[in-house]
């Protein structure tokens, strides 16, 4: 499981999700296997108050 949280609610999801998979990536590469994308849990709108751009990715290297 991987997961990225933005400092403020001013910052898109893209960035957080794409950083997300790439250290999933790497993380599998390191032992010669793939990347298989099991579940994405992301922060619902409106970002105020704490609840910031957030995402959890729960993957299994195959």
């Amino acid at each position: 499981m991987v997961s990225r949280q933005a400092a403020t609610g001013f910052s898109g999801m893209g960035n957080l999700k794409s950083e997300a998979l790439e250290e999933a990536s790497a993380h599998c590469a390191n032992s010669g296997k793939q990347v298989k994308v099991l579940k994405e849990i992301d922060a619902e709108p409106p970002y105020i108050l704490g609840n910031y751009p957030r995402t959890e990715i729960h993957f299994q290297c195959i």
